[in-house]
């Protein structure tokens, strides 16, 4: 039995989709917030439903609040997982400038909760979702795990430094197998609607303008969801080990001596958001509206992954082009909201 918190989110949602059709049993845990449309959460739970079924895979949702302990713990006790997969959390940089104090409770709080019952239960992974935010102000790329994280330039990104740093704390004191994943802007089927794609697809669908930022200087390294999912499903089955050549005068923070690996998941093929706009624009054959704004408070202007480090761990690095992913997205989402 796997464990997967935020199973009605973007990510949860593709990597239950996946493990279900693998066969293996799942407890997912959501709490449905309402930080975007509920009704797309609940499509994607009735989606694992009837997937569940489809492959005779168990599928069992609770409804609990990741920051409410003895809820959680209820769940340990109940089902036991051998492996927890961890991507619930209050997503979005520009939200924690409003609202802080869910980053607190849900990034730190509820992160606790979920970790510490993985002490208590003797969870065989603990796989969990850091992000490229926490790369903050350093601005040598491409990005490499063993580069210092010690700038974060949002709240977010301090909240998934955090999970990291306390990750390390259980690997080094419980000896807890854990694995930290940072995400390179996800985008695909089922995505958020606070996110770029999403949101510039249905603006330029209705003939409204999109929000372009830093006057469209920015540059992404837009990641396509199944090459995340791939890449989790083998660092789920491959748990961390003891490095005892660690060197402790001179420590990559990305390592260490106990049982414990952080890695990037990215495309490592950066892309200016225009290409990526005039990318979705040449799909959907409708000319965007651009209305350029400065830069926001809490963002970088650029983002890029070295990920020889999963490569050489799982022999697995994402490749999906842009192109495809975008049509993949614009043919998911006009089918979903029944656009002709």
């Amino acid at each position: 039995m796997y464990l997967v918190t935020g199973a009605a989110g973007f990510i949860g949602f593709h990597l239950c989709k996946q493990l279900l059709m693998n066969g293996i049993n799942i407890v997912g845990v959501d709490n449905m917030s309402n930080y975007y449309d509920q009704d797309l959460k609940k499509a994607r739970i009735f989606e694992l439903i009837r997937i569940a079924k489809e492959y005779k895979s168990d599928f069992i949702i609770s409804y609990e609040d990741i920051k409410m302990k003895s809820s959680i713990e209820k769940i340990f006790k109940k089902y036991k997982p051998n492996k927890v997969l961890h991507l619930a959390a209050q997503a979005g940089v520009r939200y924690s400038l409003i609202n802080p104090d869910e980053y607190i409770e849900t990034n730190l709080t509820g992160f606790f909760n979920i970790i510490d019952n993985c002490r208590k239960y003797k969870v065989q992974h603990f796989v969990y979702a850091s992000s490229s935010s926490v790369y903050g102000g350093n601005t040598n790329m491409p990005f490499t795990e063993s580069q210092s994280v010690d700038h974060p330039i949002s709240l977010y990104a301090a909240t998934k430094k955090s999970n990291e740093l306390i990750s390390h704390s259980y690997s080094h004191i419980y000896g807890l197998p854990t694995t930290g994943l940072r995400f390179f802007t996800v985008y695909g089927p089922w995505g958020r609607p606070d996110m770029a794609l999403f949101l510039f697809t249905k603006a330029i669908i209705e003939g409204k303008p999109i929000d372009i930022f830093n006057n469209g200087q920015m540059i992404r390294d837009f990641t396509y969801v199944d090459d995340i999912i791939k890449s989790i499903l083998k660092l789920i089955e491959k748990k961390p080990i003891p490095n005892n050549n660690f060197n402790t005068k001179n420590p990559n923070p990305s390592k260490s001596w106990a049982p414990f690996r952080i890695f990037n998941i990215g495309n490592s093929k950066p892309t200016k958001l225009l290409d990526y706009i005039e990318a979705l624009e040449e799909e959907l054959n409708i000319k965007a509206i651009k209305r350029y704004l400065p830069m926001q408070l809490g963002d970088v202007q650029a983002t890029e992954s070295n990920c020889k480090s999963l490569e050489s761990y799982v022999g697995f690095k994402p490749n999906t082009p842009i192109k495809e992913g975008i049509r993949n997205f614009v043919n998911w989402y006009k089918m979903f909201y029944c656009i002709s």
